[in-house]
Parts: structure tokens; sequence; C-alpha cells
């Protein structure tokens, strides 16, 4: 994943509340969190209520500008704060290019916990966006906990899947398909195909990038092996069987490990957000 060395990098799209890097994501985090992620945060609710955190979230530093440091394209493939600017900057061309009336959508960079329109969250709910303030949320260490604990490859496009999922939910909540959806769970319900349509919609600014301005060359395919690692890694099937030993298909919020990839993979061979019809058939 290359970066144009001359591209011009908006860091008021990404705002650094925790200063990089934590140490570690807070307990209980994990499978947990990414399990809970569509009931606590998708749909509203305050996920300190699910995953024990309290009204004021602990680890929050003051928010430190980003534009000093990340000013190009250059800065992007030496930096990771700045490489999410970049990512989210071109996730944003497309979608503001693709979508009629797109709404920019800010990421926030924080440690440990933050404060956000859906509550109080902490790490262990790992990336997600809130629909409440339509931001994107982000602590890096998520990235450390997805190769130690769920066994993903990692690398710079692994994250940059993950950001485009979460932008994919932005999309979905500026479709209004957000309001229109049960918060039910199980391998056909509503939250897997919210789910597996983010990673498609995720797949389908993938195969548009380069068109964005800000990258040097087409990803590789070294590069989109990375997303497809990354997508297995979070599949509820994997993630059910590292932390509870057995899988419970009822109990399925995001998709197995296989659909996961299908759907990132259809959206990226076609390149079509109309292709990523998942709410239509069987999965």
């Amino acid at each position: 994943m290359d970066f144009d060395d001359q591209a011009q990098l908006d860091t008021s799209q990404v705002e650094n509340r925790g200063g990089g890097r934590g140490g570690g994501l807070a307990i209980g985090g994990g499978a947990a969190g990414i399990i809970a992620l569509i009931v606590a945060l998708l749909f509203g609710v305050n996920p300190g209520d699910i995953m024990g955190g309290g009204d004021q979230p602990a680890g929050v530093e003051p928010t430190s500008d980003l534009s000093e440091k990340c000013k190009t394209g250059a800065d992007a493939d030496q930096d990771e704060q700045c490489r999410v600017v970049g990512v989210v900057n071109s996730i944003q061309k497309y979608w503001g290019e693709a979508l009629q009336g797109y709404e920019p959508a800010r990421t926030s960079l924080f440690t440990g916990g933050v404060q956000t329109g859906c509550g109080a969250a902490s790490s262990s709910v790992g990336p997600f966006y809130c629909p409440s303030d339509r931001n994107v949320y982000l602590d890096l260490s998520f990235f450390d906990q997805l190769q130690s604990q769920f066994g993903a490859a990692g690398g710079p496009f692994a994250q940059a899947y993950v950001i485009a999922h979460e932008y994919g939910h932005h999309v979905q909540n500026l479709a209004g398909t957000m309001d229109k959806i049960s918060q039910d769970q199980g391998p056909q319900s509503d939250s897997v195909r919210l789910e597996l349509q983010a990673d498609c919609f995720a797949g389908v600014w993938a195969k548009n990038a380069v068109s964005t301005g800000f990258y040097a060359k087409e990803f590789t395919q070294a590069d989109i092996k990375e997303a497809l690692d990354a997508a297995a890694a979070v599949g509820d099937d994997n993630i059910q069987e590292r932390s509870q030993g057995q899988v419970n298909p009822d109990g399925f919020t995001h998709g197995t490990s296989d659909q996961r990839v299908k759907w990132f993979t259809t959206g990226y061979e076609s390149g079509e957000p109309d292709r990523c019809d998942t709410f239509s058939g069987a999965l």
C-alpha cells in the first residue's frame, strides 16, 4: 500500500484524542467487545452498560493536532496516524463522489476510553461507528490484538480494511439502512447482513481507491490478502472458537470468516456499491 508522496492530507477529518497507541486494551475486551459491538453501539446503547465501563472513560488524553506531522502521502507512508488520515481521506473522497448527498464523518483516535454520542466506550469494544454523532472511533492498539488474539497477519491494508468497514456503516446510516433493521442475532440476521454489507462497501472502496488520488498505484495481491486475512480473523465463528472453544451460530452478529471474505471480495471484484445487497436472499 503505497501513498502518492505528493498527495495532500486533510487532517481535519481525523481527531487525535489519545496520542497514538496505548498500553493495551482494557481488561475484558477482545471477543466479547467485538461480539457486543452491534448491540452496544450500532443501535445507540451505552456500551458501558454491556462492557462494564463507567460514565467517564479512562485513559482519555487532551486532543493533539495531527496537522504538523501529517501533510503529504509521504508522511502517510512513514507514520501510522498519518496513514489513518490518508486512508480516511481516500475513503471519503470516494464516497463523496459515489453517493449523492454524502456527508463526511470524522475519525477519532483514542487510547483506553472515549466519550461518544452513543455513550462512554472503552477500547474493549474494538473500532466502531456511532450513528448518533456520525463518528468513527479507533484505538490503534486494536490491530495488535487482531494479530495476537485472533490470528490475523496484520499490515497496513488490514488497518485500511477495518477503517473502510466502519465508514461502510456511515454510508448505511446516511442511506437510512440502519433505521430499517432489527437488533436480532443469528446466521441470517439483520445484524449479520448489515456487517457483511459494510465489508462489501470496504471492498468497493479498495477497488476504486487509486482513482481518489491518494495512492501511487493499484493495491497488490499482498495488500488484498492482508484485508482478507483480517476479515477472516473477525468472523463470528473464529472469534467464538478462540474465546469460547465452540461455535454458536445463534449468537452471530457479524458473519462467519468465509462470509466476510466473500463479501469483501464481492465489493472488490465489482467495484460497484449496488453489488452489495446483502439483504436479499441467503447469505
